[in-house]
């Protein structure tokens, strides 16, 4: 038994960027995050984190890598309307969109505002 090797396996860490590299996987994993009803304070940036490291540090230098993150840093900390062009730009880097789609089971007939959340969105 002294020569016995103990198994070994990859991290999640290894698993979740490499099926991140699969940009249908990644869009989903992200839209998991922003569809939370009960968000954790950090997660999609974390979220957002793991997916640059799937998709954009293997095609960045160093350097770009380094301001493509600071650049997230950046947009999270805006307010307002800004942030979602800027994440939407953020994105579109690394070969995703921002969208909205009709939530599932809501039909045409379902259209109106009635059961809508609204928000105030501030200019920065």
């Amino acid at each position: 038994m002294k020569n016995a090797k103990m198994p070994t396996s990859d991290s999640y860490q290894d698993y979740l960027i490499e099926a991140l590299k699969d940009k249908i996987h990644a869009a989903a994993y992200l839209t998991a995050h922003l569809e939370d009803d009960e968000p954790e304070a950090g997660l999609l940036e974390l979220g957002l984190s793991n997916v640059f490291e799937a998709l954009g540090e293997p095609n960045m230098s160093d350097e770009e890598a380094k301001l493509h993150l600071e650049k997230l840093d950046g947009l999270l900390s805006h307010n307002g309307m800004a942030t979602i062009y800027a994440l939407a730009n953020w994105l579109n880097s690394l070969g995703l969109k921002l969208s909205v789609a009709v939530a599932e089971g809501e039909g045409e007939e379902e259209s109106s505002l009635a059961g809508a959340e609204l928000v105030e969105v501030v200019k920065v």
